[in-house]
């Protein structure tokens, strides 16, 4: 009769870590994988990183295309830039150029 009490004891406290266990398992596991954890935080710095180097590509882009555009302002108009966009709207090849014909693929 006093060996009953005693292992209602052992299995009410072996039931509490249980419970412990698995409370501390369910944060553990979501500190790891959740939305904001290990994992997730390594994907976020790995896309940083390509962002960045996409951010550097699209500055350089653009400096080039402000550059092209500061060719054909009206106070100073280069004339090669102005040579070359009149024969890419006008569709005017000079004589002495060299044409390539090329297949469409």
């Amino acid at each position: 009769m006093v060996i009953r009490p005693r292992i209602r004891g052992f299995l009410t406290a072996l039931g509490l870590y249980i419970v412990a266990a698995l409370f501390i398992g369910y944060f553990g596991v979501n500190a790891y994988t959740g939305k904001n954890g290990i994992n997730a935080r390594q994907e976020l710095d790995q896309q940083i990183a390509e962002l960045a180097g996409e951010v550097g590509r699209v500055k350089a882009e653009r400096a080039q295309w402000e550059r092209r555009v500061a060719l054909l302002k009206a106070d100073r108009i280069d004339p090669d830039m102005l040579d070359e966009r009149a024969r890419a709207l006008l569709n005017y090849v000079d004589p002495h150029d060299v044409t390539i014909m090329v297949r469409p693929r």
